[in-house]
């Protein structure tokens, strides 16, 4: 398959089969995974970087026992709608799965995705900065496919 823009993605999937979406920070990737009607995402699994092919298994892995069929990446997007190192850094990443395997995926602008995250977490969940850091990620990757899912669902 080959990255391909949100709103081609559908007509690229079986139907009924969960995509998963992918907020890649430094240090982790937060994984998060939507319902087979593609209407829900929730948060899945917190993968900590090691080695790229590493990664990329346990990815696999994880899609494979959802029966997952694609992958929206977080784009970090600036502010001001330019893109920095940091989506060259996440399109490179989704390159590099490609190699790996050949699925389908799109990208998908997240920029606040954290931030309202944590917001969501601190205000409302009252939850401590500690189990935060274990949560913010996967639960950024369930915004970004959440968004994208809706996005999807309006375009229909």
């Amino acid at each position: 398959m080959a990255v391909v823009d949100l709103l081609e993605l559908p007509a690229l999937l079986p139907a009924y089969a969960p995509i998963v979406g992918l907020d890649l920070g430094e240090k982790t990737i937060g994984v998060a995974v939507s319902d087979v009607t593609r209407t829900v995402a929730s948060p899945l699994e917190l993968i900590r970087k090691t080695k790229f092919t590493d990664d990329a298994k346990t990815l696999f892995k994880l899609m494979e026992s959802r029966g997952a069929v694609g992958i929206v990446i977080g784009l970090p997007v600036n502010m001001d709608g330019t893109e920095g190192p940091r989506c060259q850094s996440s399109r490179a990443f989704g390159r590099n799965l490609l190699r790996l395997n050949d699925l389908p995926i799109a990208f998908w602008d997240e920029r606040m995705s954290s931030m309202a995250v944590n917001r969501v977490l601190i205000e409302e969940a009252d939850v401590t900065r500690a189990r935060r850091a274990d949560l913010v990620d996967k639960m950024a990757a369930a915004w970004i496919l959440q968004g994208a899912l809706e996005r999807l669902r309006s375009a229909a």
